[in-house]
């Protein structure tokens, strides 16, 4: 049976704007016009970050691009990237959070989908690390699509061990309180992150990347000039 997560779709225009296909053809702009170091890949998750004082603060600095729309699911990321969306760059990471929003389908079906979108990114640039933070819980309270969330971040991580310049990271630490609620401090509605939430959450991330760039700048003073 086919699995949608892992088949190139795009997003239906259910407003009548185009917005999706109009965000999609900036991207494609941007790839024309800028050289990032770091281009961030997916959902809400990392769309929201980019209003945060942690992207401008943490991200920006690195040379970072956002290519990241609200309510994507792993099909739609796939057919981004199936049309253009990492053509005409070749960013030293990619980071790639995807998944939450697929909440009809299995967590087997979500992982492999997500699996599909690393090894698509590896084919189009074989050289760029790419780094998976791990899909955030959700909801005020405990509830199913938590407990889904928590069981693709362990499928992703088992299907990308010994994968070359693959990483996966763990990025909810805190989120959680004692009673099993997350507060709105930190999910401003319990699935999308505050400032506050942000650079909790993301500050293990920025110093992953601080670290890859710092290694690939002494790889290349390493290599002897000609």
């Amino acid at each position: 049976m086919m699995n949608v997560c892992a088949v190139a779709t795009q997003r239906k225009d259910v407003d009548g704007d185009n917005r999706w296909l109009s965000i999609h053809r900036r991207f494609l702009l941007e790839c024309q016009e800028k050289d990032p170091d770091v281009i961030f890949l997916g959902d809400c998750i990392l769309e929201t970050l980019q209003d945060t004082e942690t992207w401008h603060n943490y991200f920006a600095p690195l040379h970072c691009l956002n290519f990241s729309i609200r309510d994507d699911r792993t099909e739609n990321v796939l057919w981004r990237i199936e049309n253009g969306e990492l053509d005409n760059v070749k960013p030293k990471i990619i980071v790639l959070h995807v998944g939450t929003n697929n909440i009809e389908n299995k967590a087997d079906d979500i992982a492999n989908g997500i699996f599909e979108i690393v090894q698509r990114i590896r084919e189009k640039l074989p050289d760029t690390y790419i780094v998976l933070p791990s899909l955030l819980p959700r909801g005020h309270q405990p509830n199913e699509l938590r407990d889904k969330n928590a069981e693709i971040n362990k499928l992703i991580k088992e299907k990308v061990i010994g994968l070359n310049r693959v990483q996966t990271v763990s990025i909810d630490k805190g989120l959680i309180q004692a009673d099993g609620t997350i507060s709105h401090h930190d999910m401003f509605d319990y699935k999308n992150l505050t400032n506050t939430g942000a650079k909790k959450i993301f500050e293990p991330i920025h110093d992953l990347l601080s670290q890859i760039l710092n290694e690939n700048e002494k790889e290349r003073d390493l290599t002897p000039s000609e």
